[in-house]
């Protein structure tokens, strides 16, 4: 049978159907990631997709599932195509499935081409270093670990910690200052519940947002099977914006655990030989070919950013979702639950958090020639603090210097006033950074060894007071 005499054709040669998966005799001239119509045995039609071919046996996966299939009276047809995502300018301010489909109510987008969406991801070679800072108005993320344009920087949670609403201000606030029209947000729900759709959408209204957004849900309810296509959805949307637009889009996915738990449930139903607490080998490789998919090409003027959001089990950051995607990226801000406790919003510990690449979009000319070093500063003193409290719940506060109460001192209003701050509260980096300097007064500047004397000189809002006494 020639390459492409199988179109079009119906071929009842399903040997086998295990959870969203049918496996077939294998057919000449099919193709990896090729579109499948399966025939149920009413006639109805489903879409499949090629996802393993040998010589013996094609798997193809089901995405609304394989119930009501039988093995006797299913039948397949291969389409010879890949699965395209249909784009255009006119997709924002609307919210499809995770399979692409309109999914609040309005009309088919006209389209002004259909895209692959298992693209390839960015050549190395062809990859420009992000130097431009992105505002999301969070104090503890833009003061200490900041989110550059291209970079892919990923927020490690926890069950019941306030993930969703960091997710949504960031959606609300993000922005390039000075090039606010040029900047929009692709978002992306993984296996999340109707009620929480609706708050995202809600809030996105509410906010005036919806306009820049692009949403794509996969629901709980709904096929597993379909949170693989997701995220591959919304990124070529983003690429589409980027680099045939000239936009720079934000993406965030949320949840990527939901991601990898379908992940281990194909694999599952293949029957692979499992991995690490049971997910497939290839996960590292998988969750790769997602996250590369961000950055900034040499000669194009837009830019993709990521921005995922999982949940760690149990809170185990060694667990093998968090582990993987802290090696492909390019830092992470992790939640911790006793700052959560305490009521603190949002609940960023910033001492385990790091932004590899801030270093490059800070400074002079980008937020302002200080931030580095008061940054570095407001680090030291905070690790400090945590460890005089430490010594004063061993050995009690009569065992502190003065020094040591100051730091107590500044640890806990740094929590208070720098770290915490409301859900509608948008703090640009000048104000990000000059709550920074009123907390660093708090201290002797003896005690400020990170900071230049000029800067000290120049932002210090004590300075002129002690020089004239």
């Amino acid at each position: 049978m020639s390459k492409k005499s199988h179109l079009g054709l119906k071929f009842f040669t399903v040997r086998e159907i295990t959870g969203p998966l049918l496996f077939c005799e294998s057919v000449t001239g099919v193709g990896f990631g090729e579109v499948v119509q399966v025939i149920t045995p009413r006639g109805g039609e489903q879409i499949g997709q090629v996802i393993d071919i040998s010589d013996e046996v094609t798997v193809i996966q089901v995405f609304e599932g394989t119930a009501g299939l039988s093995v006797e009276s299913t039948a397949v047809r291969f389409t010879g195509e890949t699965i395209k995502l249909p784009v255009s300018m006119d997709m924002f301010g609307r919210m499809f499935t995770g399979t692409g489909k309109p999914a609040d109510g309005g009309p088919n987008i006209l389209p002004e081409k259909y895209l692959d969406i298992h693209a390839p991801t960015i050549n190395p070679y062809s990859r420009e270093h992000p130097t431009k800072f992105i505002q999301t108005g969070i104090s503890v993320i833009d003061g200490l670990n900041t989110l550059l344009l291209g970079q892919k920087l990923p927020l490690l949670s926890g069950t019941g910690l306030p993930h969703k609403l960091l997710a949504s201000q960031i959606v609300r606030q993000a922005k390039v200052v000075g090039e606010e029209e040029g900047f929009t947000i692709v978002f992306a729900a993984l296996g999340i519940t109707s009620d929480e759709v609706t708050f995202f959408r809600n809030d996105f209204l509410k906010m005036g947002a919806m306009g820049k957004v692009v949403m794509f849900v996969n629901r709980a309810e709904e096929p597993a099977i379909e949170r693989i296509l997701t995220p591959r959805m919304a990124l070529t949307a983003a690429e589409y914006f980027a680099f045939e637009h000239n936009l720079d889009v934000l993406v965030i996915l949320v949840d990527m655990t939901n991601y990898c738990e379908a992940l281990r449930e194909i694999s599952a139903s293949r029957l692979e030989i499992p991995g690490r607490r049971g997910y497939p080998g290839y996960m590292y490789t998988d969750l790769a070919t997602l996250y590369e998919r961000a950055g900034i090409i040499k000669g194009k003027k837009g830019s993709v950013t990521q921005m995922p959001i999982l949940t760690m089990p149990d809170d185990d950051i060694t667990h093998p979702i968090a582990d993987l995607t802290s090696y492909i990226t390019e830092g992470q801000i992790i939640l911790d639950r006793e700052m959560f406790k305490k009521g603190t919003y949002p609940p960023i510990d910033p001492l385990p958090c790091l932004s590899r690449l801030m270093d490059k979009g800070i400074g002079a000319g980008k937020t302002r020639d200080d931030h580095k070093q008061l940054s570095d500063q407001l680090y030291y003193a905070y690790a400090e603090g945590k460890i005089v409290q430490g010594t004063a719940l061993v050995s009690g506060e009569k065992a502190l210097t003065s020094t040591d109460k100051l730091y107590l001192k500044f640890m806990e209003r740094f929590e208070r006033e720098f770290i915490s701050q409301g859900f509608n509260e948008n703090r640009d980096i000048e104000d990000t950074l000059n709550i920074g300097w009123t907390l660093l007064s708090i201290l002797p500047k003896s005690e400020l060894t990170r900071i230049e004397p000029s800067i000290i000189k120049k932002y210090h809002p004590n300075h002129e007071k002690e020089d004239s006494k």
